[in-house]
C-alpha cells in the first residue's frame, strides 16, 4: 500500500489560469488528466470508482483516511476495465453505499514540478483547485512523510498558492456533505410528491 502526502488549495478562476501558465513554463508537462469520479464518503476512508476519460483507463480506489484528517492518506488501488465502471458503481451502491456517493467530474491537468505533481483542476463542488501530491514507498516513516510533506509546502509557497489546513478541508468538506445530503432529501420529498 503506497503513501500519498497530498495537500489541497482552492483559488479563484485568475490564480488558476496564472498558475496553469507558469507550471506550463517551468514544469514538467504530465497532461491532460479528466476524470469522471464516484467517490464513496465513509466514516474514516474514501472509496473511489474512477473512469479516466483522457486516458482511456478506470481504476478502483481506497484511501484509508478521508480529506481534513491529515496529509498522510495510505491507499490501495487496482485497475479496473472502463466497461467495468457501471458495474463497480452498482456493486458498491448494492452494498449499502449509495447514500455515502458523490459523482463528479474533474477537469484536469498534471504538472510535476520540484518534484512534487501538482494536478490543477476544476470541478463543481470544488472550484478551480489544485491537489499537491508527493507519493512515498509503504514502509516511509514519519521522517519521510514529514520531509514530504515540507516538500509540498516549499512548492505551493515558491507558487504563491495558500495550501488549505486540516479545519480548513475539514469544513469544506462537511459543508459539501451537508448540501449533498439536504439535496438528496429533497429529490427525495419531490419523487414522493410525484408518485
Amino acid at each position: 500500500m503506497a503513501i500519498e502526502i497530498e495537500m489541497r488549495a482552492r483559488f479563484d478562476k485568475e490564480t488558476y489560469k496564472k498558475l496553469l501558465a507558469r507550471l506550463t513554463a517551468e514544469a514538467e508537462d504530465l497532461g491532460c488528466d479528466d476524470k469522471n469520479i464516484y467517490f464513496y464518503v465513509l466514516p474514516d476512508q474514501l472509496l473511489k470508482v474512477t473512469d479516466n476519460t483522457a486516458a482511456g483507463s478506470a481504476k478502483i480506489t481506497l484511501k484509508a483516511s478521508k480529506i481534513g484528517q491529515g496529509a498522510a492518506f495510505p491507499e490501495t488501488e487496482f485497475t479496473i476495465a472502463r466497461d467495468d465502471v457501471p458495474a463497480a458503481v452498482r456493486i458498491f451502491n448494492a452494498l449499502g453505499f449509495e447514500d455515502t456517493m458523490h459523482q463528479a467530474f474533474n477537469q484536469r491537468h498534471n504538472f510535476r514540478f520540484r518534484g512534487v505533481e501538482i494536478a490543477v483542476k476544476w470541478s463543481e463542488a470544488w472550484g478551480h483547485h489544485a491537489e499537491f501530491e508527493v507519493l512515498l514507498d509503504e514502509g516511509a516513516g514519519a521522517t519521510a512523510q514529514e520531509e514530504a510533506t515540507a516538500r509540498i509546502r516549499s512548492v505551493a509557497d515558491e507558487l504563491g498558492i495558500h495550501l488549505m489546513t486540516e479545519q480548513e478541508l475539514a469544513d469544506f468538506t462537511a459543508a459539501f456533505e451537508a448540501a449533498e445530503q439536504e439535496r438528496r432529501e429533497k429529490e427525495a420529498a419531490t419523487a414522493a410528491t410525484a408518485s
